[in-house]
């Protein structure tokens, strides 16, 4: 909706779709269903990964598509007229090489930092919640550093590409902290895990135990580091951007839009009043997040649809309605009613493969990426 050219692309190619339904008087979720494919014919690559069916066929689903009767003016609801429609989305996901530096500190905090920023999506969050998923650390014990150029070098936000490359660097990082932690835990004279073998301990829930044992066993991670006499420990991870075999697919996030609207002919009112939006954005990060996201882009596109027009002054170009006065965008009472949801898929190489044997997909390397924050691959 920014800079890209995808928005007014699919507007088109959607478009033509609904018009060579109409003539084939074929159904329009059927006809995207029969045309489906896993390869992506303008780049001659198989798909990294394609779950474009199933985001139809939940949509379809959850909106009640099969009620749909295609003859103009042949849905009501009272003196309205209901007309329903569908369209594919699609984006490509990428991503970039990031650093990111983890440090557990003897008082049972962490600090995760990387130069990436956070353009209001939720890029400090998505941090802390991948340090406190590989630690068990609550996120309010845990503080996220980013924004400067003294840090270790993250990505930016172009491409929608900033969590699906910040969220991997952070997840080596952590992992190169818990390493050293349990280096020390095992050369520490008086820890109760001296001289073990670090392969078999583990950090959950904040604390240093044996991966056999129990929840509530071991320590507190913060005592092994005071037994130690050090402040903190630090891990690192290097730059890793996508594997050298991600560039035989092509990779794309995939989406399916379903919208009713409503006609009243007494006063021409025409408005949005439900959608369904599925989405085969990868793993989802933080739900809650994603889904705003989501949510935004279906009021943006009822706004495209049914309300935003700009004026130009044909005697030297100047938009007229150049202001939020004049100027038409949806406000909530303007916004339909929207249902969001995720396909969630987060597959490694290969196990797509297994479970649908008609496909090629595949994953090309960890949490590889879509959206700019809370979604990743």
């Amino acid at each position: 909706m920014r800079g890209p050219g995808a928005v007014p692309g699919l507007y088109a190619v959607e478009s033509a779709m609904g018009e060579l339904a109409i003539k084939l008087n074929m159904d329009r979720v059927a006809l995207r269903l029969r045309n489906d494919t896993l390869t992506d014919e303008s780049a001659n690559k198989p798909f990294s990964s394609r779950h474009y069916k199933e985001c139809l066929q939940v949509g379809s689903e959850k909106f009640g598509w099969s009620a749909r009767t295609a003859a103009v003016g042949s849905m009501r609801k009272g003196d309205r007229i209901l007309g329903w429609g569908v369209a594919g989305a699609s984006w490509s996901a990428g991503r970039r090489g990031s650093e990111a530096s983890v440090v557990l500190k003897d008082d049972g905090t962490a600090r995760v930092s990387s130069a990436t920023q956070d353009i209001g999506t939720g890029t400090y969050t998505v941090m802390a919640q991948i340090v406190s998923d590989r630690t068990g650390i609550p996120v309010s014990r845990i503080d996220t550093v980013l924004g400067d150029s003294s840090l270790p070098p993250g990505a930016g936000s172009g491409g929608s590409t900033a969590t699906a490359s910040i969220v991997p660097a952070v997840a080596d990082g952590t992992d190169a902290a818990v390493k050293a932690l349990l280096s020390i835990a095992t050369q520490t004279s008086g820890s109760p895990f001296y001289q073990q073998d670090p392969a078999k301990l583990t950090v959950a829930g904040g604390r240093v135990r044996a991966k056999d044992g129990a929840a509530n066993s071991g320590v507190p991670y913060q005592e092994i580091l005071k037994l130690a006499k050090l402040p903190e420990v630090i891990g690192k991870a290097p730059a890793v951007g996508l594997a050298p075999e991600a560039r035989n697919y092509s990779m794309h996030s995939f989406g399916a839009q379903f919208v009713e609207v409503e006609w009243d002919p007494g006063i021409a009112h025409l408005r949005g009043t439900r959608a369904v939006s599925v989405i085969d954005g990868g793993r989802i990060i933080n739900l809650k997040t994603a889904t705003n996201q989501v949510a935004g882009a279906v009021v943006m596109g009822i706004g495209m649809a049914l309300m935003e027009q700009t004026v130009y002054d044909p005697r030297n170009g100047h938009p007229v309605n150049d202001n939020y006065a004049d100027y038409l965008v949806p406000t909530h009472a303007d916004s339909p009613s929207i249902d969001v949801h995720f396909l969630n898929k987060a597959m490694q190489r290969g196990q797509a493969a297994r479970e649908r044997p008609d496909s090629t997909v595949r994953r090309c390397g960890p949490a590889t990426g879509f959206a700019d924050s809370a979604i990743g691959w």
